[in-house]
């Protein structure tokens, strides 16, 4: 059973990123399922730090991007969004090169909060990063 309110494709995932920070680091949405999201971001001198190492803040910026993505999926957009409020990222191991993937899968999907698991890996699916981040649910504002 699917938990997303729309079920988009991963062109339209693409299209809503435009002009965001999101092309600009090269993350590219790869994969929707039933209960999770998947995208891919590249290590290169877009999401390096000065040591030749992924930058933790890279990583941050998958992992939210990728919750902040899916916890706005789960409501109706014509009355609710969802926006950060809390992200936290334990950095377990370096990538030098390559692509790292997150997976975002809901831990806790409420009225006026949600919590995200985010596990990013390298390309030989070792945990390079686990985040967890919490978004709030908001009445958007009627015309």
């Amino acid at each position: 059973m699917s938990i997303w309110k729309i079920t988009p494709t991963l062109e339209q995932l693409a299209a809503r990123s435009q002009n965001t920070m999101v092309p600009h680091l090269g993350i590219e949405f790869t994969e929707v399922g039933p209960d999770y999201i998947s995208a891919r971001m590249p290590v290169d001198a877009r999401t390096l730090q000065p040591l030749g190492l992924l930058h933790g803040g890279a990583s941050a910026a998958l992992a939210e991007t990728l919750g902040s993505v899916a916890g706005n999926l789960c409501v109706d957009p014509q009355t609710k969004f969802c926006v950060g409020l809390e992200i936290n990222a334990n950095h377990v191991r370096a990538a030098r090169r390559g692509w790292v993937t997150g997976v975002v899968r809901p831990i806790h999907l409420g009225g006026s909060t949600q919590v995200w698991e985010i596990r990013i890996t390298d390309e030989q699916q070792r945990l390079v990063c686990i985040s967890r981040l919490t978004l709030a649910v908001l009445d958007r504002p009627q015309p």
